[in-house]
């Protein structure tokens, strides 16, 4: 924990004031406002340029205050939670009256989690209330998983930065509607699915036909500014010698069976083989070659089982409607200034 005492009741005075404060979670940093004030919450998505009917994210400090927020606690729910919170688990059930529809999109239903991080856990406690918090970043934009990206891409826009060092998990919440009998995941992420139905004893459907709006489900999203493509395994480095050799400044994410492969192109990311360590550098890997200047981004989907469901999903929307494009064989794209 890298926050003093003094930093996390600043932050609290912050909140309490109706200002905005980015807070470490163990999944990404996020943009946080009093989840009881209207226009605090408002501001939040102002700053992100977010649509308004897209819901936010409450943050409360334990499983205990989980019936302070909802209408209701589903035996299902209440099994995932005292399993997994503090965790990167956010369940989506009857909204309570004490959250305002501002933060739900206007969806009579809201998304609660408890993150698993000290200082937003110190955060929460010296706070006393909900926090609601998206990711610290423009709206579709890549995630934040040091406080450093927050304030790279949102600056003075944020009254407050709590630093608490860089993100453990790397990628979003999973999240699960628990408002039926069954309960359905509606986005992938830091918990597995084969751990979800380990504790629940049943199947579990994924991103089925619900009616539920959850952050992050945008066709376009968690995007660096360069444009990434998806290839076969075998395919990426031909593909991306072929790009460079078009114009482009082609970054690439080069899976570990190919580790020992000479490229030549403009950069490369070596994707580590753990699950759990490319998650927790993904999203700093897209912002790197944003920085080397790539404007090209040849990269291949992991295998999708455990934490691999979660990448694969984050690179799908990075990749946006393009995913099954091949890299463009005319003129690079333009840039924007």
């Amino acid at each position: 924990m890298t926050a003093s005492t003094s930093d996390i009741e600043k932050a609290a005075d912050v909140l309490r004031g109706g200002g905005l404060v980015a807070l470490p979670t163990e999944t990404v940093y996020g943009l946080g406002a009093n989840a009881e004030d209207p226009a605090a919450v408002a501001r939040v998505f102002q700053v992100k340029g977010r649509p308004p009917s897209h819901p936010l994210i409450v943050h409360i400090g334990g499983a205990q205050h989980l019936g302070d927020w909802v209408e209701d606690v589903p035996a299902a729910a209440r099994l995932l939670a005292e399993h997994f919170w503090p965790g990167p688990l956010t369940l989506v059930l009857r909204r309570g009256s004490r959250v305002p529809l501002e933060a739900t999109g206007g969806l009579e239903t809201v998304a609660v989690r408890v993150p698993d991080h000290p200082v937003a856990l110190a955060l929460l406690a010296a706070f006393g209330g909900g926090v609601a918090a998206p990711s610290a970043n423009r709206f579709g934009s890549v995630s934040p998983t040091t406080a450093d990206h927050v304030r790279a891409e949102l600056g003075d826009a944020v009254d407050f930065v709590l630093d608490g060092g860089a993100c453990e998990v790397g990628v979003e919440s999973t999240i699960v509607d628990a408002t039926g009998d069954i309960p359905i995941v509606l986005r992938p992420g830091g918990v597995t699915c084969e751990d979800l139905e380990a504790v629940l004893g049943r199947p579990l459907a994924v991103n089925a036909n619900s009616h539920v709006r959850v952050p992050g489900q945008h066709p376009s999203h968690y995007a660096p500014r360069a444009r990434v493509v998806l290839v076969e395994p075998e395919k990426v480095v031909a593909e991306a010698e072929l790009a460079q050799e078009l114009g482009h400044q082609v970054g690439v994410f080069l899976p570990p069976s190919l580790a020992n492969a000479a490229m030549k192109v403009h950069a490369v990311v070596a994707v580590p083989g753990s699950m759990a360590a490319y998650a927790r550098g993904l999203y700093g890997f897209l912002r790197e070659l944003d920085q080397q200047g790539c404007d090209l981004i040849v990269a291949s989907l992991p295998a999708e089982e455990g934490l691999g469901v979660a990448i694969a999903n984050r690179l799908r929307r990075a990749a946006g409607p393009r995913l099954s494009a091949a890299p463009p064989t005319t003129s690079p794209r333009p840039t924007s200034g």
